[in-house]
C-alpha cells in the first residue's frame, strides 16, 4: 500500500515561501494550482493544465502526470486514453509555490491535437496566428 503524499499548509510556514525547503503548494480559492508540462530533454513546453492535490498527490505517488479537468469536473491521467503518458523526471515549483512545472518524458503527442506541443501557434505582430513548423 503506499503511504498517501501530504503538504505542508503554506499558511504554517513560519520562514518566508520563497526561501523554505519545504514543499507548500499554494492551491487558488478554486483549489487548483496551474501545471505546465516540459519536455525533459528540449525544455520545450507541451502543455499548460490544472492539478487539484489529489492529481499532484497522484503524480508524486505514480511518477506520471495526472491532471484536474476543469471541463470535465475529474481526475485525468496523461495518455490514460491515448498511450501518450508523461513520465515525470522533475517536479519544480515556483518562487512561491503558486505554479508546479512537471519536466516529463513524454510519449507520442501531449496535445490532443496530435501535435507534439499545444503550444503549435504563433502570434504574429499584427495579431493574426499562424502555425509553427
Amino acid at each position: 500500500m503506499t503511504t498517501p503524499v501530504s503538504f505542508t499548509d503554506p499558511k504554517t510556514l513560519d520562514e518566508k515561501i520563497e526561501e523554505t525547503t519545504r514543499f507548500a503548494p499554494k492551491f487558488g480559492p478554486d483549489g487548483l494550482i496551474t501545471a505546465v508540462a516540459t519536455d525533459a530533454e528540449t525544455g520545450e513546453i507541451l502543455m499548460l493544465a490544472y492539478m487539484n492535490a489529489e492529481a499532484l498527490a497522484k503524480t508524486l505517488e505514480t511518477g506520471e502526470g495526472w491532471y484536474w479537468s476543469r471541463s470535465r469536473g475529474e481526475l485525468w491521467r496523461k495518455g490514460g486514453t491515448s498511450g501518450h503518458i508523461q513520465r515525470v523526471v522533475e517536479i519544480r515549483t515556483d518562487c512561491d509555490q503558486d505554479a508546479i512545472e512537471l519536466v516529463v518524458e513524454q510519449t507520442g503527442p501531449a496535445c490532443h491535437t496530435n501535435r507534439r506541443s499545444c503550444f503549435y501557434r504563433t502570434v504574429k505582430a499584427d495579431g493574426t496566428l499562424h502555425f509553427r513548423d
